[in-house]
């Protein structure tokens, strides 16, 4: 969906709202998502939060071939060596604590977005968050 694209064009650039992402892996239907989303922290550590939606996106883009070597090749791409760090799996207490934190908060699947504390799950059109976003925020 572009819904992403455009909330950050009239959102997350402007100020009026702040993205916070969180890894969600669904094993039991996506065995290499655990990897796949410890690949992210990898690239996150060595380039930053840019590298880090860059790693996401090549993710989304080559999900039937998410094998660990495979996303050290993604990420070669990209410009970053994590063999390392994805090999010692240092990455993975980041990961599970998202996923705790998220089944804390009553998260089933994904996507799940939250809205000044309203869940809004599953994907929807930019028009969607539009309403939901300009129903909770106030300008001062």
């Amino acid at each position: 969906d572009d819904a992403l694209p455009q909330i950050k064009k009239e959102y997350i650039d402007t100020g009026k709202a702040k993205i916070v992402f969180r890894h969600f892996p669904l094993v039991s239907i996506h065995p290499q998502a655990q990897k796949a989303s410890e690949s992210t922290e990898c690239v996150r550590a060595k380039g930053g939060d840019s590298a880090f939606f860059k790693m996401h996106d090549k993710i989304f883009e080559n999900q039937n071939d998410l094998s660990i070597d495979n996303l050290k090749k993604m990420a070669k791409d990209l410009g970053y060596n994590i063999d390392t760090c994805l090999d010692s799996g240092e990455k993975s207490s980041i990961v599970t604590k998202d996923l705790s934190e998220g089944e804390s908060y009553g998260i089933s699947g994904t996507p799940t977005f939250f809205i000044n504390g309203r869940m809004i799950e599953g994907a929807y059109p930019y028009e969607s968050f539009q309403q939901i976003i300009d129903e909770n925020h106030k300008e001062t």
